[in-house]
């Protein structure tokens, strides 16, 4: 199930008219009642505040989770990237003719990941994914008969290699399904509209301008926004680009 929350313009355009809405609500309520005891409006005060801060405190937080995830894929890509350049430089260890072959693979290969990294829409995954486990298949094969016909160190460690290699992918894919739990944005919005609803109740002054009621409304859709953005790797504008494997594909190119 795909949620509203990895799409990170839908989340600005979505979070800011909830706490818009919510906003205008508390400024409905406040002039239907008016009145307000100044205990009850210092009390109302203090709840303010501590939602406010838990408010605060819970977006620091996921903020924190969602650029973790982002260092992690970012962290992968290098990973990826060093497994890949490993292997291609033991693949000289195989047999001439095998030698070749894994090397043509290998290029292969690494134009698939690549494009996996690039790729701005979950449709051109499946192809990507489906192009990638043939070729490690190939890989394998051919790394797998050049042990078996020669069981050697040398080729005991180009196979080392080759599981380092398979073992990169399913890193990067568990690293790129990682996002924030739908739970915690739901958590996140709820306690906003709350706090939108409450800064427009507890106003002092009842001809306060509504246009001061934007401001917050605002200010959070552009944290939420910057969140999802971050959090979501191909549909933000901040994404992972694969700088390393792009220079790995410069590095092999004519050899």
């Amino acid at each position: 199930m795909i949620s509203l929350f990895q799409y990170p313009f839908l989340t600005f355009a979505f979070s800011f008219f909830a706490f818009w809405l919510s906003a205008q609500i508390g400024v409905w309520l406040r002039r239907r009642w008016p009145q307000m005891e100044e205990a009850v409006h210092k009390d109302l005060d203090v709840v303010l505040g501590a939602v406010l801060t838990l408010l605060g405190l819970i977006i620091g937080f996921s903020f924190s989770m969602a650029i973790s995830r982002y260092e992690q894929r970012k962290t992968y890509e290098v990973s990826e990237a060093n497994a890949i350049g490993t292997e291609y430089v033991r693949a000289d260890l195989m047999p001439a003719a095998d030698a070749a072959k894994m090397h043509e693979l290998m290029r292969e290969y690494l134009e698939q990941r690549i494009l996996f990294y690039t790729a701005t829409s979950e449709e051109e995954i499946p192809p990507i994914n489906a192009a990638t486990a043939h070729l490690q298949t190939e890989m394998w094969a051919a790394v797998h008969a050049s042990f078996l016909a020669e069981p050697t160190p040398a080729l005991a460690l180009v196979a080392s290699g080759m599981n380092d290699v398979l073992n990169s992918v399913g890193y990067t894919q568990a690293a790129w399904w990682n996002r924030i739990p739908a739970e915690a944005w739901w958590l996140m919005s709820a306690i906003a509209i709350c706090s939108n609803m409450l800064v427009s109740y507890s106003r002092h002054c009842p001809k306060t301008p509504l246009i001061r009621f934007l401001v917050l409304p605002f200010v959070l859709s552009i944290a939420f926004f910057a969140m999802a953005d971050i959090d979501s790797p191909r549909r933000g504008l901040i994404r992972v680009p694969p700088e390393n494997l792009n220079s790995l594909a410069q590095s092999l190119q004519g050899r």
